[in-house]
């Protein structure tokens, strides 16, 4: 694939530069005013939480009974003593104008519907969980981003606008769906060395497929691989939570924002189609 210009540019820096965010963020990008924001990243595993400003996040285990009433206690819990304005929070699903529109296979039940503003007593911002690892792993360009973890996560982001895949269902040729190949599963079934061939098999067709200038990787198997394929560079385990921060001075990747209940409203994302450039 040819690059030129700003396209080259932005994959030649993005690869380039080590990953090293500094995720003690006081003040967001584009914000008139200092927040301080609550990011979580929900996993089939484990929660984790950070706050803008804090460097050390702080997590507890999730699993297949985690409800949602669950999570907000873990999270009162793990945020003791910080001052949140406001929550973003990574979902491991679909992400509907309303928050989550469907139940996530490796949780327990009752996140359809559920009303987040409402136990946090705070503005709420939910996103798509590899979407939110994504728009804090991006760094210009056209930016494929795969969360090699449980399943395969996935998501495009060019400029201010973040699309969430679900390439994890595709197959190639007559193999099984790429989530059951390129996660934890099919690592444990094929080994590593035929995992890892799989992986570098894989990302050259999706990055075509999308016309991605370069590929972040990311999730508790990105980091199993020895080698980087081309065009790819490892995320930091902390992109999640830059994401997090990122929803609510950069605007691209919330799929819902909602308010506390005593506003009796959900407040709709702006469109800002003047600044956003869909690709």
């Amino acid at each position: 694939m040819t690059l030129t210009g700003a396209s080259h540019r932005a994959r030649r820096t993005c690869l380039r530069e080590p990953e090293e965010h500094r995720v003690a963020v006081h003040c967001l990008p584009g914000n008139r005013r200092f927040m301080k924001i609550l990011s979580i990243d929900i996993g089939g595993s484990k929660i984790k939480v950070l706050m803008s400003g804090e460097t050390e996040p702080r997590k507890a285990p999730s699993g297949r009974g985690f409800t949602p009433r669950l999570m907000i206690e873990a999270v009162k819990t793990l945020a003791e003593g910080w001052d949140y304005e406001a929550v973003s929070l990574g979902y491991p699903g679909l992400v509907g104008e309303s928050g989550p529109r469907a139940e996530p296979g490796n949780l327990g039940g009752g996140w359809v519907g559920f009303d987040f503003a409402a136990a946090f007593e705070r503005p709420v911002k939910v996103v798509n969980d590899a979407a939110m690892q994504a728009l804090g792993s991006y760094c210009g360009g056209r930016m494929l981003f795969l969360g090699l973890g449980t399943g395969l996560g996935s998501a495009l982001v060019s400029e201010n606008v973040v699309v969430t895949l679900e390439l994890g269902h595709l197959t190639l040729g007559r193999s099984k769906p790429l989530g059951e190949i390129l996660g934890r599963a099919g690592r444990k079934r094929l080994g590593s060395e035929r995992w890892q061939a799989a992986v570098f098999d894989a990302i050259p067709i999706l990055m075509n497929a999308v016309s991605a200038d370069y590929v972040a990787l990311g999730g508790g198997n990105a980091k199993k691989l020895s080698v980087l394929p081309h065009g790819a560079r490892l995320g930091h385990n902390q992109t999640a939570f830059l994401g997090g921060f990122r929803l609510w001075g950069m605007g691209p990747g919330a799929a819902a924002t909602q308010v506390p209940h005593e506003h009796h409203t959900e407040i709709p994302l702006p469109s800002h189609q003047g600044e956003w450039r869909m690709l």
